[in-house]
Formats: C-alpha cells, structure tokens, sequence
C-alpha cells in the first residue's frame, strides 16, 4: 500500500496549518525504544547485587545500591511507555487518523505490548520472604508470598512477562526498521547499528563478568532452605 506521508496538518483550534517536522518523532521514538528500554533491561539483568544468606535487607531505600536496579527498571519502563503513548498520538493526531501502514502497525504493536508489560506487573504476587515488610524475621511462618514461595502465578507472571518482553523488542525492531523505510533517515540507521552492537558487546562483557545474577537469590539470599532454592536444588 502507497501512503504518501503528510508534510502539513491544520490545527483547529489555532485555526493555523503548520509544517510536521517527522524528525521529531523519529527521534523521540527511537530515544525511547533504543536507549530507555534497553537501559531498563540492562539494569535488570545485571545491576542486582550479590546474593547473601537471606537477601536485601528490610527498609533498603528505592536508590540504594542494593535495589537500584529495580527502581530503575520499572521508572524507565513507565516513563517510556508513557513518552510513547504521547509520541504516537500526536503523531496519528497530525495524520489525520491511523495511517494503517506496516509501520503504525509495529509500532502500535509495540506501545501495546509495552503497556502490558507494566499491566502484567500489576499482577506479579506479593513479595514475602524473612525480610518481607509483613513478615516477622524471627518467625519463619509469616514469610510467605508468590515471589517468596515461587507460587504458580508468580512463574506464570515472570513467564509472561519475559516472553512478552521479547516480543515487543521485536515490534519495536520491526517499527524502526519499516519507519526508515517509509521515511529515510541515515542518521537514525547508522545510530539503530551502533546502539545494537553497543548492546550487544556491553551485555556479552557483563555476562562473562557474572552479573547475571539470579533474581530470586539477590532478592532472598541463598540460605538452602528458601523454597525456590530447596526446589531447585532437588533437581
């Protein structure tokens, strides 16, 4: 299918036709979905501290170093889904609607995958463990929860919520790669390479390092006594 991309829209409520500058928004877009995003998964995957025998202590603060990568994760995510949702409305604003193109498609495809991601964390269980908010440290009876326990809805929910991850990459992949098509941009082309190599070299030098850590031993520590860790050492 043709589309012939605008290049004016008339605005209303100004009574005024001004000029789109569609550089804008392939810069915000790519900003958003090839810095942020990546950062938040960087952050994730290797910024959690070292397990010890029963984890993050209580009452570490969101900026801690010790959870500094949590808060980071979610911030970024909300942050760039939000900066998406306003990037692709006003650009479907000044088109005159949604233009159906391969690109709206992915795109759009993208936002929505991303905002289940955040929904889907709604959903994630209750945290529990020794050092759990509602437990009691010295009473091993009240440290229950779903992350604590590894309940069947929270593996369900990390299922999800890593599968789905993977799938939005790719519509965000698939958005980029179809905008440079439909309006060339060699600088943005030229960056898209260079961020994936980035990425791609900065995460194969952490892994080796061993910053992978394991989120539920950072989280609870790696006393063998832990559900998840006695599950897993059974095997």
């Amino acid at each position: 299918m043709n589309y012939e991309i605008p290049t004016e829209a008339y605005i209303g409520f100004l009574d005024k036709t001004i000029k789109i500058n569609w550089d804008y928004h392939a810069l915000l877009m790519f900003g958003i979905w090839f810095v942020l995003i990546p950062a938040a998964i960087l952050f994730i995957r290797f910024g959690k501290p070292k397990p010890t025998t029963y984890g993050i202590p209580r009452g570490t603060g969101r900026f801690d170093r010790r959870l500094l990568w949590w808060t980071l994760h979610y911030s970024l995510l909300y942050v760039a889904i939000a900066l998406s949702i306003a990037g692709a409305s006003l650009a479907i604003w000044l088109s005159g609607g949604f233009s159906g193109t391969l690109h709206a498609w992915f795109g759009s495809g993208a936002i929505l995958f991303g905002m289940l991601q955040i929904i889907s964390a709604w959903f994630r269980g209750s945290h529990g463990g020794k050092q759990g908010v509602e437990s009691d440290p010295q009473d091993r009876s009240t440290w229950g929860g779903d992350h604590f326990d590894m309940t069947a809805k929270r593996r369900w929910f990390e299922t999800y919520h890593k599968t789905a991850g993977y799938i939005t990459i790719v519509m965000a992949v698939g958005a980029v790669a179809s905008g440079l098509w439909q309006f060339w941009m060699p600088g943005i082309a030229i960056a898209f390479i260079l961020v994936m190599i980035a990425v791609l070299i900065l995460a194969t030098v952490l892994q080796a390092y061993g910053l992978n850590v394991d989120t539920y031993k950072s989280v609870y520590g790696n006393h063998p006594d832990h559900p998840f860790n006695k599950k897993r050492s059974s095997k």
